[in-house]
């Protein structure tokens, strides 16, 4: 499989209005995603969805997107803001051939993304990805419509309703929220309208945050990058708890009632404990995360007699791997939580219904449900980089990475990585003592920016 120059982990993105996030490329891509799926259907008319966040950019990718797809003889409907997994589901339920979501997740307002779904709604394998790659960069693979082979679109607000009931359809019949106090941010993002909607029709009083998009405050001081005006406000209010979206809404951060932030990793092992203790697990099943997912996680749920697998970053690959194992519960560290008998994608608003239903299901507060799941002391930290060489291939940096590896023993871990969507690298550590982790963390990230920047 060739390298792929405009597909990172979660599709294309980048700075709005710069290449590759233009809208000349939009529209080359709306026609070779038509041309693709138009192969797909043996040449009969592809119908594609196209959802939003709330970016000030997102009217020009969207315009342009829909044109290519109208140039190449699709139709296309636009539904406006719709969190990116309710694109997916929107696609399904509609028996639409293909979805894309406009978005660049928890990123700034000035960078845009494109995320592109299947029929069943999940994320296109790398070699499509690849294929599409091909035309966008060589526009002349893609034959020229003309005539009445031309397409058709038209905006349909409201599919968010079709979302709105598959979300709440999640949730056990005899559950309502009566009596619960939430403090819901949307971090003014694609989720603004229909998650507040969803927590309300719930029967749950909601203190909103993040819910007046004006194109440039998507994720500014809101949301899951910026939580402490939630956790102020759930110990303001009393809530029961607080939940932080991001900008397309397909992840979360939870605070517990005394205004604590429950790692994500936590999340999956209260979630876990749950579909096991309802029958939903085996014992024996796999639960789905990934290489930065946290060794206390897996400690605890082998523990509970499940087994783990660990694929690359990036929720599509954790998909990926459920579908070829059957597998129906992962996710990542970032609060990326798939429930696969109920979405195909993370989900954030999904994934906070199910922790609501946790605290009814044991009758116990978040703090309470959250404290039973210990991590590691893991340390993160990024540095912006130049270019990105292969890791493997800079011997300074593998030299001390075994020497880091051999102290740590079978106590802990290292990741080293790219970002998929920024300029960025990544050092990852754990193990049982902090100050031990944060020393191997720097070593190794000092190392790696100097050897790299010598090699730009």
């Amino acid at each position: 499989m060739g390298t792929r120059k405009l597909f990172g982990t979660d599709g294309i993105r980048g700075k709005a209005n710069v290449f590759p996030m233009t809208g000349e490329v939009a529209f080359t891509l709306g026609r070779a995603v038509t041309e693709h799926f138009k192969s797909v259907k043996k040449n009969k008319t592809p119908l594609i969805i196209v959802g939003k966040d709330t970016r000030l950019s997102c009217y020009t990718i969207e315009q342009a997107f829909g044109a290519g797809v109208c140039a190449q003889g699709g139709r296309v409907i636009l539904t406006g803001p719709l969190p990116t997994p309710g694109v997916a589901f929107v696609t399904k339920s509609m028996r639409a051939d293909a979805g894309v979501m406009i978005s660049a997740s928890h990123n700034p307002y000035s960078d845009n993304g494109i995320k592109i779904f299947d029929a069943d709604g999940f994320k296109l394998p790398d070699d499509v990805e690849l294929k599409l790659e091909s035309m966008v960069l060589d526009s002349s693979l893609i034959p020229t419509m003309v005539d009445e082979e031309l397409g058709r679109a038209k905006r349909l607000e409201e599919v968010f309703g079709r979302y709105l009931v598959h979300c709440k359809s999640a949730l056990d019949d005899n559950l309502d929220l009566e009596g619960m106090r939430i403090v819901l941010d949307s971090a003014n993002g694609a989720a603004y309208k229909i998650a507040p909607m969803m927590f309300r029709e719930l029967g749950a009083e909601v203190i909103t945050l993040g819910d007046n998009p004006n194109g440039m405050n998507i994720n500014l001081k809101c949301g899951s990058m910026h939580p402490e005006m939630t956790q102020e406000k759930v110990r303001e209010y009393r809530a029961d708890l607080g939940i932080c979206l991001d900008g397309d809404a397909d992840r979360l951060v939870v605070v517990d009632e005394l205004g604590k932030i429950v790692p994500g990793d936590i999340l999956i092992g209260c979630f876990a404990k749950l579909l096991l203790d309802q029958g939903v697990l085996k014992k024996g099943d796999t639960v789905v995360g990934t290489i930065m997912t946290n060794l206390g996680l897996q400690v605890y749920l082998e523990s509970l007699g499940l087994k783990f697998h660990r694929t690359k970053v990036g929720d599509r690959y954790i998909i990926e791997h459920m579908k070829e194992t059957s597998a129906i519960f992962g996710g990542e560290p970032s609060g990326h939580i798939i429930f696969n008998n109920n979405a195909t994608t993370g989900d954030g608003s999904l994934a906070a219904l199910k922790m609501i239903e946790c605290m009814h299901y044991y009758n116990k507060s978040v703090s309470e449900l959250t404290g039973s799941v210990k991590l590691f002391p893991q340390v993160l930290k990024n540095a912006m980089v130049n270019s990105k060489p292969t890791l493997d291939e800079i011997a300074s940096l593998q030299s001390e990475l075994a020497a880091c590896e051999k102290e740590l023993g079978d106590k802990g871990r290292i990741v080293l990585r790219y970002s998929g969507t920024e300029s960025k690298l990544r050092v990852m550590v754990e193990g049982e003592k902090l100050d031990q982790v944060e020393s191997i963390c720097d070593r190794l990230l000092k190392i790696a920016v100097d050897s790299i920047a010598k090699i730009s």
